[in-house]
């Protein structure tokens, strides 16, 4: 193997200490997102991230292209995932996507890893989504290699959705944790439901510093802000440090 020089590690250091945001081109071609089946927000986050990643290759390739991305997106869900968090709804995908899905259903999760792969393979297609329960045997860090190879190898990306899952060893370039999150209020109806919202974290990146962000979907572009940092467990509220005067004197707040 090479030695790196030292200005070639600090390149490579200063690379990985990048933050990431939404728009990137250098996304990964093998992706893992850890969801709780409780909500969709792994899902919604796939679907999003996808669109987004797409987006963006499609205006690299030719910024003048009129013509519109029809290659069609897998989607495959072992048996778990379908019971846990239901089928893709088709008039809840992205709009761009309601004609254009491939759903399989899959009895095991190996069938399921064995659709992910033969999916990979195939060029025609423009992206693939994957949703797979629990640890099973089968995606050991074997498997895992397996669908990076095939991603890298036939230009096609996965987005896999570990469902009530542990971290586990993962050839997987980029992982996230996410739970969904309050939705900003409709900008004409305050009524009506805001665009989704997502809590991520992102705890392994090759080319990225780990980080926390609120991302939603803003009229089909994926938007991102730095989460909040939490309040230490021991800090109390103690409200204001100084009572309001308005409207009284100080004279009649010292005789309270």
């Amino acid at each position: 193997m090479p030695r790196l020089s030292a200005g070639e590690i600090a390149a490579l250091s200063k690379a990985r200490e990048g933050r990431w945001r939404p728009g990137l081109s250098d996304q990964p071609w093998h992706s893992e997102i850890f969801a709780s089946s409780s909500d969709a927000g792994g899902a919604g986050l796939a679907s999003a991230l996808a669109r987004d990643a797409l987006r963006i290759a499609g205006q690299a390739a030719d910024p003048l292209a009129e013509d519109e991305d029809r290659r069609q997106v897998l989607w495959v869900q072992d048996k778990g995932a379908v019971q846990r968090s239901g089928r893709p709804y088709r008039h809840g995908l992205p709009p761009e996507w309601r004609d254009r899905l491939i759903h399989v259903e899959a009895a095991s999760p190996e069938d399921a890893l064995f659709a992910l792969e033969e999916g990979l393979r195939c060029r025609d297609l423009a992206c693939v989504i994957g949703e797979i329960t629990g640890n099973p045997r089968a995606l050991d860090f074997t498997a895992s290699r397996r669908l990076s190879l095939a991603a890298e190898k036939h230009g096609v990306a996965l987005w896999l959705v570990r469902l009530d899952a542990e971290a586990e060893l993962s050839s997987a370039r980029m992982r996230w944790r996410v739970s969904s999150a309050p939705s900003a209020p409709a900008r004409w109806n305050a009524a009506a439901p805001g665009a989704p919202a997502w809590k991520a974290e992102l705890f392994r990146a090759r080319s990225h510093a780990p980080g926390e962000w609120i991302l939603n979907n803003d009229n089909g572009h994926l938007r991102a802000r730095r989460a909040a940092a939490p309040r230490a467990a021991n800090t109390q509220d103690i409200g204001d440090l100084v009572r309001p005067t308005v409207g009284r004197s100080l004279a009649a707040f010292a005789r309270m």
